[in-house]
């Protein structure tokens, strides 16, 4: 069921009279896995569209207010937790409104400063402490766990796409990201650090939001950013400022990538102009892995 602002008004009016006078409307960019909505001038209504995206809500109302003393911007503050209702199947959440422009490459100041910023926001949240954290499951689409829960996925895409892709260095990028094995204690990660959901003030990182697909586990997949946004000295001050090791980077090439190649099969079916952006991601994995993903401090 897709949410609409209706629906949104309904709920609020039956379950939290207290705001039934604040207006309320539809974001810019209100997403697809949620439908976000303003709610008066200081909070911000998150609504489920689908079963997979229902199970995030209980787990970031519990955990958002524990991570957030412990980073350095800001991240959605729960208010109040809204339930089924008018025909609607699913818990809900009232927010804090968070301020900012989502990130793009004209609304960032210093790109490498951007990535700086970023990647110091995610060593702070590998350093919460872990313990009875979310692991990795339906909650967050395996996010956190073994690449391993792609393989077929990412091999049927591979063959699928022939000569749309070069089909060895494809391989060999997969290949070592699956030989990387995580090894190490679990950590906190974000686990859909995209530009949809970083916002920029005045220039810089201002806010981290949807913490949807977060959980305890292996924070490579964190790391898809540095390709499908950041290039050549940004991806490098990315890479020197968070610290990962080689695996970490070989595990996260392979989160990008399959992302990638499921996006571009579906971009080629569809005829859609987005598979440009697609080719563009897999060249600069491909090139990265090609470069040895060196990094210079």
């Amino acid at each position: 069921m897709i949410p609409d602002i209706d629906l949104a008004r309904q709920l609020i009016d039956s379950q939290f009279p207290q705001w039934s006078d604040l207006p309320l409307m539809p974001v810019d960019v209100g997403g697809v896995d949620n439908r976000t909505f303003r709610l008066g001038d200081e909070l911000s209504v998150r609504m489920p569209s689908g079963d997979w995206y229902a199970l995030q809500v209980e787990k970031e109302q519990r955990w958002l207010p524990v991570l957030a003393p412990h980073l350095p911007l800001p991240i959605p503050a729960p208010v109040a937790e809204g339930k089924p209702g008018h025909g609607y199947p699913y818990s809900w959440s009232v927010y804090r409104w968070l301020d900012g422009d989502l990130a793009s490459a004209a609304s960032i100041r210093n790109r490498t400063r951007f990535a700086t910023d970023l990647a110091g926001f995610l060593v702070a949240l590998k350093a919460v402490d872990a313990t009875g954290g979310p692991e990795p499951g339906r909650h967050n689409f395996f996010r956190g766990g073994p690449l391993t829960t792609y393989a077929d996925e990412t091999v049927r895409s591979i063959e699928r796409l022939g000569p749309e892709i070069p089909r060895d260095a494809v391989l060999t990028v997969w290949d070592e990201a699956l030989a990387a094995d995580w090894t190490s204690q679990p950590v906190w990660f974000h686990g859909d650090v995209s530009t949809g959901n970083l916002l920029v003030n005045d220039g810089a990182l201002s806010a981290v939001i949807d913490f949807g697909t977060s959980g305890v586990g292996d924070p490579a997949c964190d790391v898809v950013i540095a390709w499908t946004f950041l290039s050549g000295s940004s991806r490098s001050a990315f890479r020197f400022a968070l610290g990962v090791d080689p695996g970490t980077w070989a595990r996260g090439r392979g989160w990008a990538l399959w992302k990638a190649l499921i996006t571009l099969v579906g971009d080629l079916e569809r005829g859609s102009p987005q598979a440009g952006a697609q080719r563009h991601i897999i060249r600069e994995i491909l090139a990265d892995q090609g470069a040895g993903g060196l990094v210079v401090p």
